[in-house]
């Protein structure tokens, strides 16, 4: 249910580019990474404020921990089980975590 309703707070404000890495049983992290894009410090601040008040309205659920709030480049939702990653487009092909993270969790 978290998924879902973070999904929506992204789509809400026209987050872009929202990729789902299942990463459950490949690393100590966390179950998922939730990755997506806004195309200003702006919207990437809008994206981030959306996931946090739908997920406090519909599920009373606050992240454990945020980071990125003052530069607006990344920001990090951590809800434990899932990681929302949140970038200016320009950052996010920087660091690729996409394609990193990708990379982990292929069985071979």
């Amino acid at each position: 249910m978290l998924l879902k309703i973070i999904l929506k707070g992204i789509q809400i404000v026209k987050g872009e580019n929202i990729s789902i890495l299942n990463i459950k049983n490949k690393n100590f992290i966390c179950d998922y990474f939730i990755i997506c894009n806004g195309k200003s410090k702006n919207q990437v601040y809008a994206i981030f404020q959306s996931i946090e008040k739908i997920t406090k309205n519909k599920l009373n659920e606050k992240p454990w921990h945020k980071e990125g709030l003052k530069n607006r480049e990344w920001i990090l939702l951590d809800y434990i089980s899932i990681v929302v990653h949140i970038f200016q487009e320009k950052t996010r092909l920087y660091y690729d975590i996409d394609n990193f993270w990708k990379e982990k969790t292929i069985d071979n």
